[in-house]
């Protein structure tokens, strides 16, 4: 979670406020695979490294993912498909890291995450500390790792939850204040000494690599990163090698190479290896897909609508407004004007839903009001861009300092699936209530991944309130079906959706005639065949 209000003009993205710094620029999905090249920089590093690797577009503004992820969840808005986790195990220095980013290179699959052991080394006491100074502490011994907390984290992850990875600083033997955001795993990377040591994280590999190098060239890599990088010299870096390293590999790694699926000999330069790995992937990636719009298109025909759903009243102010809005005439100024005034009153509208305290205030004249508050801690807005976001500045009109997050969904070409792209929300978002918002609803598609992603980062279900303009009765229904918890608010539903999926009679498409732009065939937004 971010812990900024998420506004478009912030240069980072994902769902953490440090979530993904130092992201590198990966293939996007519609370019061919990259064949595994024997180029790679070395590693270079004083902290921990977990990181996700998701194709990205960085303009001035925004940056964005050129290659989006695809539903993993079905129509009942439960997670189906478990992200693919790869475990890398070896000794100290050989190569794991390097073998993790070529199959990652070769891979070309969007939102891969590198998850590495050293991130959970555990938080050492004075003594400890004192010890680890004079390469006096075993670092290489099972006891050193945090693995209660490794396997929870990894477990949430293979299940498409939000997570926090700690930082682990090697200058000074502790974790960083600071921890990283992960979210939105196809495939999951762990790599560590000691990956393969413990009963239950073996039970989460899907797939288990023993990278296997030569002794002396791990001494050597040892003794090349130790000095360069983290300002150790060279007789205590043997003094360690010898007393903790050493007999940590010949008692506790070595053995586990007998649970390996694949050992790899020579670490990332043995290319056929790495080939073999990567195509496993791609095979395992290809059995887990998952339709998610033609199902939605397909369901919940003739059923009666939710009691979820909440339907302003049509007064003759709220049909008039309707008249000029889905009027094809209307110039783009009246369209904006009365399509904020709309979004003012279906805010207005949704905030007598959320839960109220009865309150007790003394007036000016000294008397006792007999009033109501929210329950809770805060409201935070999120919108499905593009035209979500224009029901932000009614919001805010409404209530005072809220946060704002936003996500980016878009329709796969091939697939005709929503992908997410952009993900960025405030710090400690499963605390609030959340005003869910896009101008039109379909088939709900949109809708549906998003509730998804709120839910993977702890929203409570009954705390989000999806808001429309305008919705489809084929929308309502998806997403009701899919969460029947969340509330579900609009000025108007539509009964039909056509071939193409548009709204019938509808509004035509909401952000073109907002902002005056001729949409991209792929922004999952509008009735007129953009949002589903």
């Amino acid at each position: 979670a971010d812990d900024s209000p998420a506004s478009s003009h912030s240069p980072k993205t994902g769902s953490g406020d440090d979530s993904l710094d130092g992201l590198s620029n990966h293939v996007p999905n519609h370019v061919p695979r990259c064949p595994l090249t024997p180029s790679l920089s070395p590693r270079k590093r004083t902290t921990s490294q977990s990181k996700t690797e998701p194709p990205l577009l960085r303009t001035s503004k925004r940056t964005i993912y050129t290659a989006g992820r695809p539903p993993w969840y079905n129509v009942t808005g439960t997670t189906f498909k478990e992200a693919f986790v790869i475990g890398l195990c070896g000794g100290s220095a050989s190569g794991k890291t390097t073998v993790a980013n070529k199959i990652i290179e070769a891979l070309d699959v969007p939102w891969v995450v590198l998850l590495s052991m050293d991130s959970f080394y555990k938080v050492l006491n004075k003594e400890e500390q004192e010890l680890a100074a004079k390469n006096e502490y075993n670092f290489d011994h099972p006891d050193a790792f945090d693995f209660e907390l490794l396997v929870n984290i990894l477990r949430k992850l293979k299940k498409g939850k939000s997570i926090k990875v700690p930082v682990y600083d090697f200058t000074t033997h502790s974790r960083r204040k600071e921890w990283k955001t992960v979210y939105g795993a196809n495939v999951v990377i762990f790599e560590g000494i000691l990956a393969f040591a413990n009963k239950e994280l073996l039970k989460l590999l899907d797939m288990k690599v023993f990278v296997d190098t030569d002794s002396d060239i791990r001494l050597i890599r040892r003794l090349k990163r130790d000095i360069s990088q983290r300002g150790r010299d060279i007789s205590g870096i043997i003094k360690q090698y010898n007393k903790f390293v050493k007999p940590a590999f010949e008692q506790y790694i070595e053995p586990t190479v007998q649970v390996a699926d694949i050992v790899v000999p020579r670490g990332g330069e043995n290319f056929v290896a790495l080939d073999l790995i990567v195509q496993h992937v791609h095979s395992q990636l290809e059995k887990r897909e998952i339709t998610v719009r033609s199902a939605l298109a397909s369901a919940h025909q003739g059923q009666p609508l939710p009691k979820t759903l909440s339907v302003m009243e049509s007064t003759p102010q709220v049909r008039g407004m309707h008249t000029i809005i889905r009027n094809r005439e209307t110039n783009r100024d009246e369209f904006i004007f009365y399509s904020k005034r709309l979004m003012r009153l279906l805010i207005e509208h949704a905030l007598s839903f959320l839960p109220l305290k009865s309150v007790s205030v003394e007036t000016p004249q000294g008397s006792i009001y007999e009033g109501k508050r929210l329950c809770g801690n805060r409201i935070t807005g999120v919108s499905i861009l593009r035209a979500g976001e224009t029901m932000e500045q009614a919001l805010m009109a409404v209530c005072k300092d809220i946060r704002l997050g936003k996500i980016l969904i878009q329709t796969n070409h091939d697939t005709g699936e929503p992908e997410l792209h952009y993900l960025r929300l405030p710090k400690d978002i499963s605390e609030d209530y959340v005003i869910l918002m896009d101008s039109t609803v379909s088939t709900g598609a949109a809708a549906l991944m998003a509730v998804r992603v709120l839910l993977d980062h702890d929203v409570a279900e009954d705390k989000i309130f999806l808001l429309s303009l305008l919705m489809a009765e084929m929308g309502v229904h998806s997403v009701a079906y899919a969460f029947p918890k969340v509330r579900i608010i609009t000025t108007a539903v539509d009964k039909e959706v056509n071939d193409q999926f548009h709204i019938i009679p509808g509004i035509g498409n909401f952000g073109d005639r907002y902002f005056g732009t001729d949409a991209p065939s792929d922004w999952c937004e509008s009735d007129e065949g953009m949002e589903f």
